[in-house]
């Protein structure tokens, strides 16, 4: 403790819910998001006098609860990790290069009318105006080998 700062307990359930609230913002694994609630429960409970033991336990008694009983549903009602996202059904598709991609180094390609940063799949130079099949896209960045058929220098 710092000499001549003392922290209050309502103030300490606070930071414990605004360090969930971060971590749940980094994540966003509806985890964090109920132990949040729970540090707000805690705080009132500190709010109104309640023991320290009591504030533990409301802010235990409330995460686990809001755990254990909504996070499936937001789970099913946010689709949470059920479907595949645009970026997966990128995948397979066709891209033109639109910059030179030099071996271990990025050029671009252009996809669904939009310009992607992108890297050869074995470290290919690949020419500006081939056909790339994207393989895997890793970020922002279109991971590409030459469509079968074409000719590279």
């Amino acid at each position: 403790m710092i000499p001549g700062f003392e922290m209050s307990e309502p103030l300490i359930w606070i930071l414990i819910a605004v360090i969930f609230a971060i971590i749940e913002g980094f994540t966003m694994g509806l985890t964090t998001i109920w132990f949040t609630v729970g540090g707000v429960a805690a705080c009132f409970i500190a709010l109104i006098g309640g023991p320290l033991l009591l504030q533990g336990a409301v802010f235990l008694a409330v995460s686990i609860i809001l755990l254990y009983f909504t996070r499936p549903l937001a789970e099913k009602r946010l689709k949470i990790g059920h479907e595949k996202n645009n970026i997966d059904q990128m995948i397979g598709k066709i891209a033109l290069v639109t910059e030179d991609i030099m071996p271990y180094g990025t050029g671009q390609a252009k996809l669904n009318g939009q310009i992607w940063t992108a890297a050869s799949l074995d470290n290919q130079t690949l020419l500006k105006g081939q056909e790339v099949k994207v393989v895997k896209i890793e970020g922002v960045k279109l991971i590409v080998e030459l469509v079968k058929g074409e000719e590279t220098c």
